[in-house]
């Protein structure tokens, strides 16, 4: 299962770096398309990547559900082709409203985390769910680290060139799957697939129904929501607080992610092994709450890049939920549990963004009464202990 494994691994991959790719080029790209001022494009940058959460809010049910029903490679395989279709349409896009069909079309095709999801769950015994879960992380965060790295790149050769791009791989990818993936659904693990469960909002209540699962998707939730604090403001936070410069606002982040990768592809397997899934949870959520308690106050940019490898501890959070949930569903509701695992997930990306903005905004303002631009971390911290809270409310049932 090596090969596909790396063909999976690979497909969430690009689907980070399809949203990071782009993110350099972006505000001249509007800028280029609609003329006006940079703050202007900034509000048509916010409409795009707003659509593209929502979408990825309500198509990833309906791709985990159809990955149950179908299979996972043809949902994987079509997601993949038609995603390569739709960077080459927004490469040579003339107009906002085509950027933004191509975003709500590329939200749809980014939305197969849950079915990568749900084949790490098929090819993985119990007990290395966790583990395995932590190798799809680390897929993400490498992608979150060379998409924004090549995206800078190539747009300084072109502002189409990361689109290009993008297709190039999605294509190659293709290629890849279509002669290695094969299939792990089986005649015995089938579902149906039906409407009801498979839009977001019925695939949480019949999820819901599953003793222990509500308790962890609640932590899951607020998890996601004060985690995106980071994607969120720190461009902002830094610059304002630090007075960095895009370079190393960038060097930074890179820091983030290849720390992240570290920690969920190599070090969480052994955090299991020692404290289990449900203490890899509480220790990540300890260490996220050092690094936001430590970020709310501080002054110094050299201190701030020395925390970035402990606040990356925190990664180990997310993997060890979905082995944790992954274990307590039946092997015909994987992909289920996958898409409502994502659609919270981008639910977070359209909620968090705007939260902590607003609150960064308040408490960064010349005019503020009280100057602490680090308040969002306050707020981030808040709700991770929140989160920790009914994990140990969850304790008998999930133990």
């Amino acid at each position: 299962m090596r090969l596909p494994l790396i063909f999976v691994l690979l497909t969430v991959m690009i689907d980070a770096m399809g949203i990071g790719l782009i993110m350099p080029i972006m505000p001249n790209l509007i800028v280029e398309v609609q003329g006006g001022s940079l703050s202007e494009a900034a509000i048509w940058g916010g409409i795009l990547s707003a659509s593209f959460a929502v979408m990825q809010f309500l198509f990833s049910p309906v791709l985990g559900s159809l990955s149950d029903a179908l299979g996972r490679r043809p949902v994987l395989l079509v997601s993949l082709f038609v995603m390569a279709l739709d960077y080459l349409v927004m490469a040579v896009a003339g107009s906002l409203w085509l950027l933004l069909i191509g975003r709500i079309v590329g939200g749809i095709t980014a939305a197969t985390h849950a079915t990568a999801g749900a084949y790490i769950a098929d090819i993985s015994d119990p007990k290395e769910k966790a583990a395995n879960f932590g190798l799809l992380g680390a897929a993400f965060g490498a992608g979150f680290v060379l998409g924004p790295l090549m995206g800078g790149f190539l747009g300084e050769i072109d502002t189409r060139a990361p689109f290009y791009a993008a297709a190039a791989l999605a294509a190659l990818n293709f290629t890849l799957g279509w002669f290695v993936m094969r299939e792990t659904v089986t005649d015995k693990t089938r579902r149906t697939f039906e409407w009801h469960r498979a839009n977001p909002f019925g695939a949480f209540r019949a999820i819901g129904r599953i003793p222990g699962i509500t308790g962890l998707m609640w932590v899951y939730f607020l998890y996601s929501v004060a985690i995106y604090v980071y994607p969120a403001i720190w461009s902002y936070f830094a610059a304002e607080r630090f007075g960095w410069q895009p370079q190393m606002i960038g060097a930074s982040l890179a820091i983030y992610g290849i720390s992240s990768v570290l920690v969920q592809g190599w070090l969480l397997r052994y955090v299991v092994r020692w404290a289990t899934e449900r203490g890899a949870v509480l220790w990540g959520q300890v260490f996220d709450f050092v690094a936001f308690g430590i970020l709310a106050v501080i002054a110094s940019g050299n201190l701030a890049l020395a925390l970035i490898p402990i606040a990356a501890l925190g990664a180990m959070v997310q993997p060890a939920l979905q082995g944790m949930m992954s274990r307590r569903v039946a092997d015909n509701q994987q992909g289920e549990l996958q898409g409502v695992m994502t659609a919270v997930h981008a639910l977070s990306m359209v909620i968090s963004p705007l939260m902590m903005t607003a609150v960064f905004a308040q408490f960064s303002d010349p005019e503020t009464s009280y100057y602490l631009p680090g308040a969002p971390f306050l707020l981030a911290l808040v709700l991770m202990m929140i989160g920790c809270l009914v994990l140990l409310r969850t304790k008998s049932s999930v133990a």
